[in-house]
């Protein structure tokens, strides 16, 4: 199966291999994941891995990683440390709490504003990552993401650089808000229980359980949004997609309400061991930070 309103081109199926292992870090969903699983027949993430191995060798799996890098370094720094900053001014001095309702707003703003700063990269990173399931005639042949920036830039004009942007915002928000929120809640939750001490358990099982939490309330956004973003715009033709709703209703209406959750199981997959290893290094370097 294709996006909505892309051709189809010669050996489909070796062209849809590609994007689905590519290097990917984020909350975000990965995108490269995604996009095998909503274009492509059902198999498993570890069988389109090996053949994209055999198609089109070791280094397709790393499609896109210097524009995941950057996106990572852009967003995840700026979300992360304008969270740090809400949850210490809003948190009760008496009480050292924080309401789970301040916790989700604060979640939101942080995340609007790192996917605003990082949104050039991350269009980067899916066009990118795509780029081998086009047909030859079709694709970019980017071959960094200063060069997918620079040409975006100069072809389409700088605003390509955020488009997609009102969902990469709202997915953001999303993802931050549930994943901050909820691993702050678990692990409050669990430790005023007393069912286990403040330590490394705790902080697996509160930060898996957010990663799950997050990649519930995101892939549908994410599934929208890797659409949108990856649709091809001929000049003088109306777009597939007028926009993130329309995608959304024509998805449903053509491939049933499911056709969001595509991909949950790979992104899951992702998400649950990248919150473990965000927040335990967090826990760490906050243990470390206190020394100083």
């Amino acid at each position: 199966m294709q996006l909505q309103g892309e051709a189809q081109g010669p050996n489909a199926a070796a062209q849809n291999l590609r994007p689905s292992l590519a290097f990917q870090t984020n909350s975000t969903p990965s995108s490269t994941e995604r996009l095998r699983q909503a274009t492509a027949a059902r198999i498993g993430p570890v069988a389109t891995g090996i053949r994209i191995f055999k198609t089109e060798g070791f280094r397709a799996l790393f499609s896109g990683v210097s524009a995941t890098v950057l996106r990572q370094t852009l967003y995840s720094t700026t979300r992360m440390g304008i969270y740090d900053i809400l949850k210490h001014k809003w948190t009760d001095k008496e009480t050292n709490t924080m309401p789970l309702a301040s916790k989700i707003l604060a979640g939101l703003i942080a995340g609007g504003i790192g996917a605003a700063v990082g949104n050039p990269a991350d269009v980067a990173m899916v066009r990118m990552q795509a780029d081998g399931r086009l047909p030859l005639s079709q694709r970019r042949n980017y071959t960094s993401v200063v060069d997918a920036l620079a040409r975006m830039t100069k072809q389409e004009g700088i605003t390509s650089l955020w488009r997609g942007s009102s969902m990469t915002v709202n997915r953001a928000m999303l993802v931050t808000a549930s994943q901050l929120a909820s691993y702050d809640q678990i692990k409050e939750t669990i430790l005023a229980k007393g069912w286990m001490k403040d330590g490394l358990c705790t902080h697996v099982v509160a930060s898996f359980s957010a990663g799950f939490v997050a990649a519930v309330v995101s892939n549908p956004v994410d599934v929208i949004k890797t659409r949108v973003m990856n649709m091809k715009v001929v000049p003088g033709q109306r777009p597939p997609y007028t926009g993130a709703l329309d995608c959304a209703m024509k998805t449903v209406k053509a491939e049933g309400p499911m056709a969001l959750y595509k991909g949950f199981i790979p992104t899951i997959s992702r998400q649950g061991p990248f919150t473990v290893v965000l927040f335990v290094t967090l826990e760490q370097v906050r243990k470390l930070l206190k020394n100083f």
